[in-house]
């Protein structure tokens, strides 16, 4: 059997790049008790934004973008539902969803 991604991670002694990213951005969106919304934006780099997925696009904090390669291994190293991740020492806990905003696919990460 094959290990998976998060169960890599989980056996690391270091935090992974994309998982520090990650932590950033979890770390603004509880400061505004909101959620970290990850939009594609052609191929090479994904949008991130912050604020109420349930709402309106335009009402989300546009917070930059991160490479599409670093925004993929977010996704391998997490899975849909809750999830636990520490960076630095510090732990995270999150839901991971999907959902439709402005008609284009975005995964969500709500801080819990």
């Amino acid at each position: 059997m094959t290990p998976t991604n998060a169960a890599i991670y989980r056996s690391q002694t270091c935090t992974p790049e994309s998982l520090r990213t990650l932590a950033g951005y979890l770390e603004l969106a509880l400061d505004e008790g909101e959620s970290v919304v990850l939009m594609r934006i052609g191929t090479e780099v994904r949008g991130v934004y912050v604020g109420n997925p349930s709402g309106a696009f335009e009402d989300l904090t546009d917070h930059g973008v991160v490479p599409a390669f670093q925004a993929e291994e977010m996704l391998a190293l997490t899975q849909l539902g809750l999830n636990r991740i520490t960076a630095d020492d510090q732990q995270y806990r999150f839901m991971r969803s999907v959902r439709y905003i402005a008609d284009r696919q975005a995964v969500v990460f709500t801080p819990t």
